[in-house]
């Protein structure tokens, strides 16, 4: 570990040098920060250069320095070798099946934050808070976010090994994941007791807001007077879709607003010819609630159009914009952040409920049994109590 810190600082004693020598000097006599520690990397490099215990390989770790860097930023910046670039690329352009999983990045490692019901992640064993520690013996630790999803992705019936670490166990299990073409389940409805209506969307993706108002019409029409929308475990989708589909229970007020460094502020305002109903509202929310959703839940939250009901949300939410750079390596840097009607940044603060109900089926975790071979083996009994949902339900009734 010591001799791994020492090659990490040096790459980026060399890394700050080019950047302040890219700048001409000017910044020189600046009373920034950064700046001042200069002088702290150039005594450190030059202990490192003339005192460790071997030349180091000065281009290897200042790749690696550089992934570091941009990963300290938010999960979603990384910094891509040319090779990895290349291979990147090379693989968008093919049709690819994927494990059904949203993956991202917590503490250094690849984290889940929600399986789609039926995907090969689900029938493997993969649950929600699952980490992922490798993929196919590559620590994720050494791979950037965008690294990490085209692994999991590739051609339909191949497979990828993944070593998971899950709470409670002591040590990390192999799992080999067949790939599939992964299909986003569909919006569905039912209707529940005191004419409370239940809608669960399992990803925000393109077009799913026209399916969520199909349902709210259909449950309307068969007497619906409350609604709950349940965005438990949704991560999937685009925050365009989640504008839109909080637009169709906002007849006015900010729904959320994208800003940046060098972004302008960019607001979306509800708009009220889009609006369908104002039945009154619960959302359900968990930590797997992610992204498009959590737009969603914090403008009804925030405008006060309904209740929030579940667990703080995974907290996730920045525009990207990729930087070719001259050696064929790339930046993908995130140069927006949305934020919440209130102003809060929803990728730091993800969304609060206003009423806490803790996910009985998390808190209740059993074990994997380590000599299970099968995945009905391997996946946790389900709690069949919904407590979050039974609260949700309790909250509508006592609405006037």
């Amino acid at each position: 570990m010591k001799t791994k810190a020492a090659i990490l600082v040096s790459s980026f004693a060399v890394l700050l040098f080019v950047v302040v020598g890219s700048l001409g000097g000017v910044h020189a006599s600046s009373d920034d920060g950064a700046y001042r520690q200069l002088q702290v990397y150039s005594e450190v490099l030059s202990r490192v250069r003339s005192e460790y215990v071997e030349e180091p390989n000065i281009p290897k770790v200042t790749d690696g320095a550089l992934h570091g860097l941009l990963e300290s930023l938010d999960p979603n910046s990384a910094y891509l070798t040319p090779e990895a670039y290349k291979t990147l690329k090379a693989h968008k352009m093919e049709g690819k099946a994927d494990i059904g999983a949203t993956i991202s990045k917590r503490f250094g490692y690849a984290d889940v934050v929600s399986v789609l019901p039926g995907s090969p992640a689900e029938k493997a064993g993969i649950q929600p808070t699952d980490i992922f520690e490798s993929i196919e013996g590559i620590s994720t630790r050494d791979l950037s976010l965008p690294q990490i999803r085209d692994m999991l992705s590739g051609t339909q019936g191949s497979q990828v090994e993944v070593s998971v670490v899950r709470a409670q166990r002591a040590e990390p299990q192999k799992v080999v994941i067949t790939r599939e073409v992964v299909s986003i389940p569909p919006v569905t409805d039912k209707m529940m007791q005191d004419g409370i209506g239940y809608i669960k969307v399992e990803a925000l993706t393109k077009g799913k807001t026209q399916e969520i108002a199909s349902k709210v019409k259909s449950l309307e029409k068969e007497g619906a007077k409350k609604l709950i929308l349940d965005l438990r475990n949704d991560s999937e989708g685009e925050e365009s879709e989640g504008i839109s589909t909080a637009n169709l229970f906002l007849n006015h007020g900010t729904i959320t607003y994208l800003q940046g460094q060098k972004y302008p502020r960019q607001s979306f305002n509800a708009d009220p010819s889009k609006a369908i109903t104002q039945l009154p509202l619960v959302v359900l929310v968990n930590n797997g609630t992610s992204g498009a959703a959590e737009i969603v839940a914090s403008a009804i939250l925030e405008n006060a159009r309904g209740d929030v009901v579940g667990e703080k949300t995974f907290g996730d939410g920045t525009l990207q914009k990729t930087i070719e750079l001259r050696d064929g390596g790339a930046l993908i840097l995130s140069v927006a952040k949305y934020y919440s009607p209130s102003g809060k940044v929803i990728q730091d603060a993800a969304v609060t409920p206003n009423i806490i109900v803790a996910d009985q089926d998390n808190s209740a975790f059993v074990p994997v049994d380590e000599s299970a071979p099968t995945a009905d083996q391997q996946t946790k009994p389900k709690n069949t109590v919904d407590d979050q949902l039974n609260k949700a339900v309790e909250v509508l009734k006592n609405h006037a």
